[in-house]
């Protein structure tokens, strides 16, 4: 083997003193323009969005349906590109590159490090979808499957969940990740999205290609953040209505996005440690707990042997599934599939820069294994326990109150009907609500600190003001698209921002393929 060429990925000190964990500004202050334009632009939509609601809501209604029909080959396509991408970097020579150089060791723990795997990527989503998905596939199964015959319909519709939340959303978010953690450790560079596409754009990074790539990250981290914010106001008014009687209007959802913005701007001026990672611990506790009740008090033995059929029937359908062209079940694709895809892609800067900066020592394969590996096994016991569950009620205790929540559409109910006939409803219930919110709270809480860090040029103390701005606005965006259309125009943000963004993800995946084969550790 040739030796490689050694990377040039350095910047000049004029413009930056790169240290080992933060970005010193010195001369160009080159992260002012991804600030400005994100933050006009925004404050603009907000505004925007409330003097116009039914318009906003004419148009995210318009736009879900046209982009998801239009340009579901490119967003299927580009979950696919990711997934062949990850796993040829796993039987590669590049798998063997470490993070951080060939004499870094890790900062966490296995166990530290799965847990903040586990709280990264997966939150509002798994309460708002655990019981609808699975159910809502099973009355409606894609693929041809007749609905008719009870056990085909069960897997399928639980291959179908698990397909949405398994190795396609994890591998959108190792790419970003690795991507990050690579050129931030091994090359000095700022941990910023820019700094994944040094390879590709050279100096120019700096400037303009550099801020729109930033500016672009910034909207999809926004508006996916928002679209899971709105999810969790819908649930937990729903929660509250259901335990308590308190109607679930606008009004009481935009109070629960106010009361729990308050709280996470709380969480944001206290800081990574102090807030963020409390909150996590908190939430890692309670979503155990909830977990287990959910085995213990339902079908237990059938939930435990329905994990290895359930990942069974996953890996025989993943094919299938993936497939983006000459499909009969384009209800199923463009109404669950490239909804996802764009939704993780939105997600993917946020996610994949908090799983960087704690993957520091870790070798390309054992990241790649383990952020794709571990993430969709707990994919597949959550869906497992709480989709299980409530699909054994309907076929086994002939319970419909689950079937005819999902089949009118009421998403946000159907977790408290799954447990209505658990015991302890009321206090699971009350839990459930809890998880919600403190699901919320550490969304918006992290969110904003990583939207802080982008538009601080890959600074992460950038001042306690600018954290709050960020905030503050998630939940503005999050009240003015429940305000103006509801879900629907929550999931067409979320799609219109993640389309711009696969693009640039593709992009990143032969950047980062250039990078690892110039590292100097594959000169050894």
């Amino acid at each position: 083997m040739s030796e490689p060429v050694q990377p040039d990925f350095t910047v000049d000190s004029t413009d930056y003193e790169v240290g080992q964990d933060n970005v010193q500004i010195l001369g160009l202050d080159i992260h002012n323009p991804v600030f400005m334009i994100s933050a006009v632009t925004i404050v603009g939509f907000v505004i925007f969005t409330l003097m116009f609601q039914e318009g906003t809501a004419a148009f995210f209604g318009w736009l879900r349906p046209w982009l998801t029909s239009t340009f579901d080959w490119v967003f299927m396509s580009a979950a696919n590109i990711f997934v062949l991408f990850c796993l040829f970097l796993v039987i590669s020579p590049w798998g063997r590159i470490r993070l951080g150089g060939a004499d870094a060791t890790p900062d966490f723990s296995y166990a530290g490090w799965f847990a903040m795997l586990f709280a990264a990527g997966m939150g509002i989503g798994l309460m708002f979808f655990g019981v609808l998905e699975p159910v809502y596939h099973f009355q409606n199964p894609p693929l041809g499957v007749n609905p008719e015959d009870v056990e085909a319909a069960r897997a399928m519709g639980m291959a179908a969940t698990i397909f949405h939340w398994g190795l396609h959303p994890w591998a959108i978010y190792a790419v970003v990740a690795l991507s990050l953690a690579f050129f931030t450790f091994n090359n000095g560079l700022p941990l910023t999205i820019r700094s994944a596409f040094y390879p590709l754009l050279g100096d120019r990074v700096w400037g303009w290609p550099g801020h729109i790539i930033d500016t672009l990250a910034v909207f999809a981290t926004l508006f996916g953040l928002a679209t899971s914010l709105g999810f969790g106001a819908e649930q937990a008014s729903a929660g509250l209505e259901y335990l308590f009687g308190i109607p679930a209007t606008d009004v009481t959802k935009v109070a629960l996005i106010i009361a729990i913005t308050a709280v996470a701007l709380i969480s944001v001026v206290a800081g990574l440690e102090a807030g963020v990672k409390r909150l996590s611990e908190i939430n890692m506790v309670l979503a155990l707990a909830l977990l287990l009740f959910v085995i213990i008090a339902g079908p237990t033995i059938a939930l435990l042997t329905g994990f290895f059929a359930n990942a069974g029937h996953y890996a025989a359908d993943l094919l299938p599934l993936s497939n983006p062209f000459g499909r009969d079940d384009t209800a199923f694709m463009h109404g669950w599939t490239t909804f996802y895809w764009a939704w993780w892609i939105s997600w993917s800067p946020f996610v994949g820069m908090f799983i960087a900066r704690v993957s520091r020592g870790r070798t390309v394969r054992e990241f790649i294994t383990c952020v794709l590996i571990i993430p969709t096994l707990v994919s597949i016991l959550w869906m497992t326990a709480f989709g299980g569950t409530a699909i054994d009620q309907i076929v086994n205790d002939n319970y419909q109150g689950v079937a005819e929540t999902v089949a009118a559409y009421v998403p946000e109910l159907s977790l408290f009907k799954m447990l209505e006939v658990l015991p302890l409803t009321m206090v699971s219930s009350f839990l459930g609500i809890v998880l919600v919110i403190v699901f919320f709270v550490t969304s918006s809480d992290s969110g904003s600190l990583v939207i802080d860090t982008i538009t601080a040029g890959g600074k992460t103390d950038a001042p306690v003001a600018q954290r709050v701005f960020w905030a503050t606005f998630e939940g503005l965006v999050a009240i003015a698209l429940l305000l103006g259309g509801g879900l629907a125009s929550l999931q067409g943000a979320a799609i219109a921002t993640g389309f711009p963004f696969a693009v640039v993800l593709v992009a990143m995946c032969w950047c980062l393929f250039k990078g690892l084969r110039a590292d100097p550790q594959m000169a050894r």
